[in-house]
């Protein structure tokens, strides 16, 4: 009785020892870089000064983002985008020239610059919740 007992603590052991194991080579897989899919919301200028409003909409799959840029300005299609640690980089069609933000992770907000021709200036946006579209009648 006491071998069958010691041997079902060293397998319980095991087991703990296993799952342990298991969840913390999860945890740093999982937890090393945050996806950034979601929806941000937040302003930018212009060399003008002129304050646009902004709504990045963004799905994130092994470090390759999609998704649209909404402004004030208009809409664009982001086109290539990348997650690489803190940096973020998007691409997105400007009306035929290629428009360029280039952004810092901190926390839940993006933060650095934008570009596209010879327009420019600072972006930061924060992760918000998404918007629910009107159902249509």
């Amino acid at each position: 009785m006491r071998k069958s007992q010691n041997r079902l603590g060293y397998v319980m052991a095991a087991l703990v020892v296993t799952f342990v194991l298991c969840a913390v080579a999860f945890g740093q897989k999982s937890g090393s870089k945050s996806s950034l899919t979601g929806h941000y919301e937040g302003t930018a200028k212009n060399r003008a000064e002129e304050v646009i409003t902004v709504a990045l909409d963004l799905t994130e799959k092994d470090g390759v983002l999609t998704g649209m840029i909404r402004s004030s300005h208009g809409d664009f299609a982001i086109t290539n985008g990348s997650h690489k640690g803190e940096d973020v980089t998007l691409e997105f069609d400007a009306g035929g020239a290629t428009g360029t933000i280039t952004v810092k992770l901190a926390e839940d907000k993006l933060s650095g610059t934008w570009s596209a021709g010879d327009d420019g200036g600072p972006v930061e946006v924060k992760k918000a919740a998404a918007k629910e579209e009107a159902p249509k009648k």
